[in-house]
């Protein structure tokens, strides 16, 4: 099955940031890009009221635009753009079956701009089947450095992270780049870890060597699949949102997995990956967890 790296959108800034990002991922890739704006016809009830075939050369020209300044940027790169006739959402969950990965644009930083990547931002990434990655934009510009490493977060079992490890290892492979992998930990508390797990962490020396363990073990398979992308592993007291965005300053890309959740005002993506998107200075992918 052919796959492709599709961008989402909408003539702002951020948007034609995360397709220039996108273009450039595509290329490291070998994969074509499909740009893709939704627009669905919303009668306006207003003094100066659009008609259907104004509304129709808008969406059109929003994305023939961003094709254009994409095709001027990269004459190499496959690249197609269309108008989905659905809403945000819809529209770009419903190109995952060929995607190897979504990416949208993001606004700002802190909790009250980053909720800019908002309503149509968290329920595209709460409800995608593919990895999504967050680009937040510099004057139209990715906010990337041009060299770093890919900083990916261990949590949990090996399981649990291993999309994002494999989507980090991937990436990081195509960019000739290295891997930062971050696992972060927390004292428990009394009787908070189970007996077996306690004299398993008495075995390997305490739990600094558990942790250290642990996180080797989960990179295992992903080194032996990519040995020639330079991994450097890191263990570190801490909560995970805080450890990882304190190690996001040097990198290219912040890798974090998530499982989606649905809370009383719609899904929610996690505490982890929900501080990565509104407070990483680079782009964000967030990895389903399968």
């Amino acid at each position: 099955m052919s796959r492709e790296i599709v961008a989402g959108v909408d003539g702002s800034p951020e948007s034609l940031a995360a397709a220039d990002w996108a273009a450039r991922e595509a290329l490291h890739r070998g994969l074509p890009l499909r740009l893709a704006h939704a627009w669905r016809w919303e009668p306006l009830d207003l003094p100066l009221v659009q008609d259907r075939a104004d509304q129709e050369h808008v969406a059109d020209a929003v994305v023939r635009e961003a094709e254009a300044t994409i095709a001027g940027r990269y004459p190499g790169l496959a690249l197609s753009a269309e108008v989905i006739g659905d809403t945000p959402v819809a529209a770009l969950l419903g190109t995952e079956e060929h995607a190897e990965m979504l990416v949208i644009g993001s606004r700002g930083h802190g909790a009250v701009t980053g909720f800019l990547l908002g309503s149509y931002g968290q329920q595209i990434i709460a409800g995608a089947t593919r990895p999504v990655v967050a680009v937040r934009s510099r004057d139209g510009e990715p906010a990337e450095p041009p060299t770093g490493h890919v900083l990916v977060g261990q949590l949990g079992s090996p399981e649990d992270s291993a999309a994002a490890l494999g989507f980090a290892f991937e990436t990081a492979a195509a960019r000739g780049a290295s891997v930062r992998a971050v696992r972060a930990w927390s004292l428990p508390p009394l009787f908070a870890y189970s007996p077996l797990s306690m004299r398993l962490a008495d075995d390997a020396g305490g739990l600094v060597p558990y942790e250290e363990k642990a996180l080797s073990d989960a990179l295992a398979p992903w080194r032996e699949r990519y040995p020639d992308v330079p991994v450097t592993e890191h263990v570190e007291l801490g909560s995970a949102g805080q450890v990882l965005l304190s190690a996001s300053g040097a990198a290219q890309l912040l890798v974090v997995g998530r499982r989606a959740k649905r809370g009383a005002v719609g899904p929610r993506i996690g505490s982890v990956a929900h501080a990565a998107l509104h407070l990483a200075p680079c782009p964000v992918a967030v990895v389903p967890q399968g």
